[in-house]
């Protein structure tokens, strides 16, 4: 099936005209259906016209939020190329290994980050476009801007396969140190859309003021699209700051947002010692650890019960489950546990528990999390063998140990890829090793999660250094910072004699963190 997005947004436009659909909190950009529509048509017209894009080519969005917001729909639906999503947040040598392997025509990057990266882009042959006025451009920097006001603003005639046009791609965590690229088609994207809306506790409508603070061009992108469809207003924020969210939260009287559990906790002490008007708030949406019981009573009692959380992931790029609003209670032995659980399966998502070998397990049993669904990605991209080890017969094998209880709440219980979340953030074990591993000091090292009050798990590091050679921990964490970037850099190290191996010499990574979890659920979604 093919579908012209432009006939889609204009009916949406027709429908709410002048009705707020986005708003950038720190450029101070607001645009109504209509205005919206128009902008996002010169925005694929300037593309596919002076940039050039068509299909087969890709472009790389470096972006914040806000500018993520006005490339959304030009990058997926109104034109033919395929758009590339990344981490603003990555280390400059991720975004240099990022532009080698997908090999964007065009690149969209804020300004600030010019110094950093234009002589790296100009290297790869990138036409480089900056999202903000410049007095003096860059030789060969085009504006944004002027590449908007000399374009068109009629509706064009692409029409797009729904199943077979790779509309985007995002990157998402490896075990072997790099990322691997997802592949999406429209129709993933509508079906991320529609897991959504199948969800009466997530109250989307017309009114929902959805504020995004996370980044875009990661898991809130979840709630993007419900909230456009439904003829609810986007609202972006750059970057976290939990004061700030509170007064825009105020201002514009939010009603939906997305948080990691521990932004929540500290937004509940905030409000705590100087409370602001929150009473738009309907829906506050979190993910990526469970809540803990012990501050949900507090919670409540401040928020009222508002709280739902979802389990996504980067392949299953849709709410695929959900613990609802009537779940967040402690009162009883059994709403207790149910809070460690990532919720009921979404209806119309397969999602069932396997043995090594594939077959399916009864509830109750501990087994390998596979997703079968409208929104499971088509693959990796020039990535054949990761493709073939983990889709199967079109489900994806998530690689999270877990079970399905008898009353249908999937509970996950441990990652077989050894991946930590910290703070809403992935890291994988591997990759921080492997940075840590380049330092002329290490000999060997064990990355894992260890607990953490506020952030639910903290990366910990335990290094063996080469005889003879020194280095401090702070010295190590600063190293892999300048790899991997902060959000991905230990929070602590321990130098040690020596780490538990296998008989072939491989580090036993699990015997290293169990000893930091020992009397502690690691419960993790």
């Amino acid at each position: 099936m093919k579908l012209n997005f432009c006939r889609v947004m204009r009916q949406l436009a027709l429908r709410h005209g002048d009705k707020e659909a986005i708003v950038n909190v720190e450029r101070n950009r607001r645009y109504g259906f209509r205005e919206y529509h128009l902008l996002t048509n010169r925005i694929a017209n300037a593309m596919r016209g002076p940039l050039g894009l068509g299909p087969g080519d890709r472009f790389m969005l470096i972006l914040e939020n806000d500018n993520l917001s006005l490339m959304q729909f030009p990058a997926t639906l109104k034109q033919e190329a395929t758009a590339v999503m990344t981490n603003m947040r990555d280390s400059l040598d991720e975004h240099r290994w990022q532009v080698d392997f997908v090999k964007p025509k065009v690149v969209f990057v804020e300004n600030r980050l010019l110094g950093s990266h234009l002589d790296m882009l100009r290297e790869a042959g990138c036409i480089v476009v900056a999202m903000d006025p410049l007095e003096a451009p860059p030789r060969g920097v085009l504006q944004f801007w002027d590449l908007v006001a000399a374009a068109s603003e009629d509706d064009n005639e692409v029409s797009l396969d729904q199943h077979a046009h790779m509309t985007l791609m995002r990157f998402t965590g490896g075990t072997t140190g790099r990322g691997k690229c997802a592949m999406y088609s429209p129709d993933i994207l509508l079906g991320c859309r529609d897991g959504a809306l199948v969800h009466p506790d997530l109250g989307f409508d017309s009114q929902t003021r959805m504020m995004h603070v996370a980044p875009l061009s990661h898991g809130t992108q979840i709630m993007f699209y419900p909230t456009f469809y439904v003829g609810g207003a986007n609202i972006t924020m750059n970057a976290l700051d939990l004061e700030a969210w509170r007064q825009v939260a105020e201002a514009e009287s939010v009603t939906h947002s997305f948080l990691v559990p521990t932004a929540l906790y500290r937004l509940l002490e905030l409000q705590r010692a100087q409370p602001r008007n929150l009473s738009s708030l309907r829906t506050l949406i979190y993910g990526a650890a469970p809540m803990s019981a012990s501050k949900l009573e507090d919670l409540l009692a401040c928020f009222g019960p508002i709280f739902v959380q979802g389990y996504a992931a980067t392949e299953a790029t849709m709410i695929v489950s959900l613990l609802g609003k009537a779940d967040h209670r402690a009162d009883d032995e059994g709403s207790l546990a149910r809070l460690g659980s990532a919720g009921r399966v979404t209806p119309g998502v397969e999602v069932f528990i396997t043995d090594e070998e594939g077959n399916e397990l009864p509830a109750g049993r501990t087994g390998e999390i596979r997703i079968r669904c409208r929104a499971v990605v088509t693959g990796y991209y020039l990535n054949p063998e990761q493709t073939a080890a983990e889709f199967v017969d079109g489900a994806w094998r998530s690689g999270d140990l877990g079970y399905i209880d008898e009353l249908g709440y999937l509970f996950i219980v441990d990652r077989m890829k050894d991946m930590i979340i910290s703070g809403g953030f992935n890291v994988y074990a591997v990759e921080v090793e492997s940075a840590l591993a380049s330092h002329p000091s290490v000999l060997m090292s064990a990355v894992v999660g260890v607990p953490h009050e506020e952030w639910g798990e903290a990366v910990h590091a335990e290094v063996v250094l080469r005889p003879g050679a020194a280095a401090s921990s702070e010295e190590l964490i600063a190293h892999v910072k300048g790899k991997l970037g902060s959000y991905k850099a230990p929070k602590s190290v321990a130098v040690v004699s020596d780490l538990p191996l296998s008989a072939v010499g491989k580090v036993l990574r699990r015997q290293v963190r169990d000893k930091y979890w020992a009397g502690r659920s690691r419960n993790v979604s």
